[in-house]
This record gives C-alpha cells, structure tokens and sequence, in this order.
C-alpha cells in the first residue's frame, strides 16, 4: 500500500469545501494532520483564503508526492484548471453553477483515480451538489457509488459508514425513498453489508471482533409481527447467519433505545436499515465531528459528514471540525490497514 499523502477533493466550489480544505490545512499543525493535498483549483482556494481571513500560501504541484516537500509551509494543489481539465469562472460562494459542478466532478474525478493508481495513499471527498451533478451528466446517487465503480467495485458492496467519538452507523439502504425501503431490503443484502463493515473495522479500525447491533426496521423492532414482518422474516435471519460466520451479532433490537450513552458502549457499529434512521443519531451526538467513510474498497475514502451549506459558504461561518475528523481519521486507517497488511 501507498505511503504517499492523503488527497482531497475540492468539492463544489460555491460551497465550504473550499474554505474548508483551507481552514483544515491552517489547523494541521496543531491537530496532528498527516500531509495532503488538494485536488481542484489553486486560484479558487487562493480566493477562499481571503475570504475567510486566512493566512495559507498556496502552491501548485504535479502529483501527490511532490507534495510531502511543501506541505509544511505551503497548501499543496494539484490544479486541474492549470491542466486544461475544466475551464474555470468566478469563486462566488453561495451561487452554484453548472461550471462550478464540472469543477467538482473533475476534482473528485481526479482525485480517486490518482487514490486508486496509488499515488495517493487516501482520498477525502470535499462536498458536492448532487443535484448540480446531474445536471452535467452524474449518472449516481451520491460520491460513495462513484468512488466504487471507479474502483471497480460493485454498488451493492460499497458501503457507506458513518462514524464519530460517540457513534459509528451503516444503513444498509441510503439514498431511496423511505416507502422503498421494505422492498429493498433483503437478508441477504443485510448479511452482505454487514459482513463488509465487519471486516473493515478490523481491518482499519483496530477492531478484532467487532459488535454488530442490528436495529429492527419497524416499531419496537415489529413486537412479535404485531407492526410488520419483515423483523422476524428479513433482519432475524440476516443475523442468524451471520452469527453463524462467526460475527458477533445481535438484533433485531428497537431502534428507539439503541442510542442512548449506555446502548452504545454493548456494540461497535449499530447496522441501521435506513438512511434516516442512522443519520440522525449521529448528527445529533457528532454534528461536527461526523465522518462519512466508504466500506469494501480497494482504497480508503472518507469524507465530512455535511453537505456543500451554499447558505453560509464564504461568511466565515463554516466550522472545520468535520474536514479535519475526516483526515485524520483517513490517516488513521492508512496507518492501521499498513500494519494489518
């Protein structure tokens, strides 16, 4: 495995990615951040510096590696402008646009396939407008496909884990309409995604055998088939069998008591079976320190737990908490998988 820096994609460039990829850098030495660098536009993170009253010299270098000599003094940018990638506009935070999102795509484009060939040993994902993607021609539901098919990875295996000081959280189903859901919703794909967190959590995570709760999908997890079946007909068996490959696990267990502060210290990862029903605990308890991170991957990917905030990109108001959680944890992983491998 790589032992090269750690890339970021820029995200969309009238969001906080950029403010925050810069905000993240300022704070490196004093949060213990490994080297990075940023994938995107060297003028553009220029811009948000001033915006936000930073002092962060910005540099332009060629590949991830060049950027192990400046990083100390300088924000490395790997510019895809410069490249003749994208061809740029102005920075106007708060007002996204359809160049602004083939930024976007270009950075994080570039960004995995350079994480992927191993010029990189991790990527972080700035946020981006998916709405704003799809009117350019992004044909996925969110960063977490695009990153699997790019890594050759198949969207089902890629999975999406959310995890902070106090929580860790994978749905099992995520960006589908809640009346979907119990269609969706198979043992099989439940004992296939849990199988992948399992494994990642030792893996990079330092876990040896990690504790699976699994929630039910239906009120006091479906009271005996009283408030549905797919509790004693899907999520039982799915834990059955995984139990039977020697996983720890547990469940179907009524969501509503799985959270509180005694709940959370008998499991390591709560297998939720939809979006909602992970995301909201872990905003509450680690709003600003939530990291998205993607499972089954060749590569490691992490990525804030937040979204572009066109509302209050380039007012200053943007906390850096999540960006800089999401590289260290990045380079948490890089060390841990290095030792396990």
């Amino acid at each position: 495995m790589t032992s090269g820096p750690i890339v970021l994609s820029m995200g969309d460039p009238a969001g906080v990615g950029p403010e925050l990829a810069v905000a993240a850098w300022a704070l490196s030495g004093t949060a213990g951040l490994p080297p990075f660098a940023v994938v995107g536009s060297r003028r553009i993170l220029e811009q948000a510096a001033l915006r936000r009253g930073l002092h962060a010299p910005v540099t332009s270098v060629a590949t991830p590696a060049d950027a192990l000599a400046v990083f100390d003094t300088m924000l490395p940018v790997i510019d895809v402008e410069s490249s003749g990638t994208w061809g740029g506009s102005a920075y106007t935070p708060g007002e996204p646009d359809d160049a602004g999102a083939a930024l976007a795509l270009a950075s994080l484009t570039h960004a995995t396939e350079l994480t992927r060939d191993g010029q990189a040993s991790a990527l972080v994902t700035g946020p981006i407008a998916k709405s704003r993607l799809a009117s350019i021609g992004f044909d996925y539901p969110g960063q977490t496909e695009f990153v699997g098919a790019v890594c050759g990875v198949a969207a089902q295996n890629a999975v999406m884990m959310l995890a902070g000081p106090h929580l860790r959280v994978v749905p099992i189903t995520v960006h589908i309409p809640l009346a979907d859901v119990p269609h969706v919703l198979t043992t099989d794909l439940i004992v296939r995604r849990a199988i992948i967190a399992a494994a990642a959590l030792t893996r990079d995570f330092g876990i040896t055998n990690p504790r699976l709760a699994l929630a039910g999908l239906n009120p006091h997890a479906g009271e005996d088939g009283r408030m549905g079946h797919e509790d004693l007909a899907v999520i039982a068996p799915a834990v059955a069998a995984l139990r039977a490959a020697g996983i720890d696990a547990r469940g179907p267990l009524p969501a509503d008591t799985m959270f509180h502060a005694a709940a959370r210290e008998t499991y390591d990862v709560a297998i939720c079976m939809y979006h909602d029903q992970a995301l909201i605990p872990i905003k509450v308890l680690d709003f600003d320190e939530g990291v998205n991170v993607t499972l089954g991957l060749p590569i490691i990917r992490t990525s804030p737990d937040h979204g572009t905030a066109f509302g209050i990109a380039g007012t200053g108001a943007a906390r850096p908490g999540a960006t800089v959680a999401a590289i260290a944890m990045a380079g948490e992983c890089v060390t841990r998988r290095h030792s396990h491998d």
